[in-house]
Parts: C-alpha cells; sequence; structure tokens
C-alpha cells in the first residue's frame, strides 16, 4: 500500500475515534496528534529523483491522508494544493478517506465538476449511525468514483439502500486494534459481505482487529499479520471488478513518466488487503 500524507494530525470527531491508532502511535513518540502539521511530503506527487522522474510512478494507487483526514478543518489552507497536485497528477488513482463527510460539498476544488476521473472519496462508518450520517453526505455529492469502510468496525451495517443507488464501487472493513480495541463480530462482516454480494460491490476485509469474536468465542490477535491472515481465510471477500479510474499523462510533462509495477511479497499472496492492493515499494521496512 502506497501512502501519501501531505499533512499529519487530527481532532476525534465520533465514537471511532475514541481509540485511534494514530493516537495512540503518536504516544509513543511523545506527538500530540491533535496539532495537525504539513509533514516533509506534503509535495510528495511532485517530488522527483535526481534523474527527474517522478517519485511516484505512472498507474499507482495512492491513499491520502492515513495519519490524518484529509478535510479536517486545520487543513483548509493547505487543501487547495493537494487537490492541485492530484489534478497535475493525472496519472496516478488518488484515494481519499474521510470522517468528515458533512464537509466534502464545501471543500471540493472550484474546477471539480463532476469529479477528477483519478481521485476516489471514501467515508468511514463505524456503526450503523454513522453510516447513516456519512453515506448520504457522500452519495450527495459528485464524484467519479466513491466507497465506504467500515472501520474501525464496532458495530453491524445495514447499508442496502446505498449500495443500491449503484455508487459505491468497493467496501472495506477492518476491527479495531491497539489500546483498548473494542470487539468486532464475524456476523457483522458477514451481513455487509453479503450485502456487498447481492449489489454487485467488491468487498474487502481486510483485518480482524485485536479482538474478534465468532460465535461464542473471542479471539485475541495481536499480530496484525496473523489479523489478515485470518480475514483472507474468512473467504468473506469477494471481487466484483476494480475502480476503472482514467488515468491520463500529466499535463504539460515532456518526458514519459515510468510505469509502475507492483510489487508484491510471498506473504501478500495470504493478506487481508490484497484483493485491493496495488502493491508497495521496496522499502524493506516488511521485513525488519
Amino acid at each position: 500500500m502506497i501512502i501519501w500524507n501531505p499533512w499529519h494530525g487530527c481532532r476525534k470527531i465520533s465514537e471511532g475515534c475514541d481509540h485511534c491508532y494514530m493516537y495512540f502511535l503518536d504516544r509513543k513518540r511523545n506527538i500530540d496528534t491533535s496539532q495537525i502539521v504539513l509533514t516533509q511530503n506534503f509535495n510528495l506527487p511532485l517530488q522527483k529523483d535526481r534523474h527527474g522522474n517522478f517519485k511516484l510512478q505512472s498507474g499507482m494507487e495512492v491513499y491520502v491522508g492515513l495519519s490524518t483526514d484529509f478535510f479536517v478543518e486545520q487543513a483548509d489552507d493547505w487543501r487547495m494544493e493537494a487537490w492541485a497536485m492530484m489534478k497535475q497528477r493525472s496519472d496516478i488513482a488518488f484515494k481519499l478517506l474521510t470522517k468528515r463527510a458533512h464537509r466534502l460539498h464545501s471543500t471540493l476544488p472550484p474546477d471539480w465538476g463532476d469529479g477528477y476521473d483519478n481521485v476516489m472519496i471514501s467515508v468511514t462508518c463505524e456503526n450503523q449511525r454513522r453510516a447513516d450520517e456519512r453515506l448520504p453526505a457522500l452519495l450527495d455529492i459528485p464524484a467519479k468514483h466513491k466507497g465506504f469502510m467500515a472501520a474501525p468496525f464496532i458495530g453491524e451495517i445495514n447499508a442496502e439502500r446505498y449500495l443500491a443507488s449503484g455508487q459505491i464501487e468497493v467496501v472495506l472493513c477492518g476491527g479495531e486494534n491497539y489500546d483498548g480495541a473494542r470487539p468486532c463480530r464475524y456476523e457483522w462482516v458477514k451481513s455487509l459481505s453479503e450485502q456487498c454480494s447481492r449489489h454487485d460491490v467488491t468487498f474487502n476485509f481486510i483485518e480482524t482487529g485485536t479482538v474478534f469474536i465468532k460465535g461464542q468465542k473471542t479471539y485475541h490477535l495481536p499480530s496484525k499479520r496473523i489479523q489478515s491472515q485470518q480475514a483472507y481465510k474468512s473467504g468473506l471477500s469477494h471481487y466484483n471488478g476494480k475502480p476503472k479510474f482514467k488515468l491520463t499523462p500529466p499535463p504539460d510533462y515532456l518526458f514519459d513518466t515510468a510505469a509502475y509495477e507492483p510489487f508484491f511479497r510471498e506473504d501478500c499472496s495470504t493478506c487481508g488487503s490484497r484483493l485491493t492492493c496495488n502493491g508497495c515499494s521496496k522499502c524493506g521496512n516488511c521485513n525488519r
């Protein structure tokens, strides 16, 4: 998974944020997550190597803002420049996740029209209350690509009427991790998987979370690798087609951009995220 964090930090806004993984990880590094700051990779889509080639290659699928919320209020002064970079890198697919669906209308760029061909906007919904709050807001905006993620999955979700709109291309789900993780139930995942199947929507169960309940048994799975493998083995994920991003060469760029070739390790074959993963960079961190 390739990630671009233009800024770091967030403010908690709902029950899904109570045990935020970023707050947990930052606390171990003595970082105040509530302080939103620009990162050194703010302009990552436009960064080039010493040979003049873009560091992010053509054809990549990039998740945006996994250490923040792209639509957090404190980033309003920077967001338009981030939108401009996404538009300029029209050869890359950008995937945005947000809990701030209520801000979507007011924070889209002026030239958005019916959406950028290379951008997917998804909302995260931790339970039925937040699904009923955020999914209507998502469906109400123009966008070429839309999805949602049930994470941290802490309550059953009936999304039938939203899936029936035909606007949702992919649904991801996963349990909660780290400090104070609340349980995720097999029945919730199975129900959402069946709903997606009925509406021909790709469903990806990426991880069980630290506490997973199936039937009368509770499983404690502190290892994220094992969580991912168990999600894969569940057989609940299903592929009904990949979002068809229309990627084009960056405007006014004189040279060919290197084509991205997804890199997968041996362990990736049983990873819960493999179904919707576009590979990763060969940074070596996973082998340390």
